[in-house]
């Protein structure tokens, strides 16, 4: 087995020599602890932010940030998954307050022409659709604080004390917010299921009922392709 082959793994020993390698600035041990890490910390950054994109900035900046704050890396521990992952939710804090100055900048400026959004369309293909956006509208009703200790222990599957050390919070305070988030979402989550079904049965999709090329009603996609494929015989 090679030197770096038991980096990121279990074994107190092995784990304190990465940690010892990564205070003294050794490269090699980095980005080692890189490939260990990266996956799980954009996973994280996907979950939390919702964007691809947006996930692959901050794994990049919870990297750059980890190695300028190598020395700080306590000597004794496990893993360093979570203290990688609560440089991550430092880096997303700052990047939604930096994207909330930038929406009250852009309310300031003259309304645009409003773009179509299909993204209601792409997820009804979905069978559980109303599920998914039920819940996507509770958790965004959590507190920033109720919803990073969700995702670190519920996603990440971070224990309570590896979710305390990501956050510097005591591990008292993560089991109360993980209680309470867990309490909240599916109360939340069952009040935005109930209004939306509630809005889709006051409001009906409406079908439009036209008649098209050779009399086929052109409602029905199928039916008006067929038509048209009749109609250049």
């Amino acid at each position: 087995m090679t030197a770096t082959a038991g980096f990121g793994r279990t074994g107190t020993g092995v784990e304190k020599a990465i940690r010892a390698r990564v205070r003294a600035g050794d490269s090699v041990a980095f980005g080692q602890i890189f490939e260990d890490h990266a996956r799980a910390v954009h996973r994280y950054a996907v979950r939390m932010t919702g964007d691809q994109a947006l996930a692959e900035d901050v794994v990049s900046l919870t990297f750059l940030e980890a190695w300028r704050l190598r020395a700080r890396v306590d000597p004794e521990g496990e893993s360093l998954r979570p203290w990688l992952l609560g440089i991550a939710t430092n880096v997303i804090r700052n990047t939604r307050r930096a994207a909330r100055r930038h929406q009250q900048a852009l309310a300031k400026l003259p309304p645009r022409e409003a773009v179509p959004d299909f993204a209601a369309e792409l997820t009804g293909r979905i069978a559980d659709a109303e599920q998914i956006a039920a819940a996507k509208a509770a958790l965004e009703q959590l507190r920033p604080a109720e919803r990073e200790v969700f995702a670190l222990c519920v996603w990440e599957g971070l224990d309570h004390a590896a979710a305390a050390e990501a956050l510097g919070k005591p591990v008292g305070t993560v089991r109360s917010r993980l209680s309470r988030a867990r309490s909240r979402l599916r109360e939340l989550t069952a009040k935005e299921l109930v209004a939306a079904r509630s809005a889709k049965s006051t409001h009906p999709p409406e079908k439009t009922q036209r008649t098209g090329i050779c009399g086929q009603v052109t409602g029905d996609r199928a039916l008006a392709v067929r038509s048209i494929k009749e109609t250049n015989r």
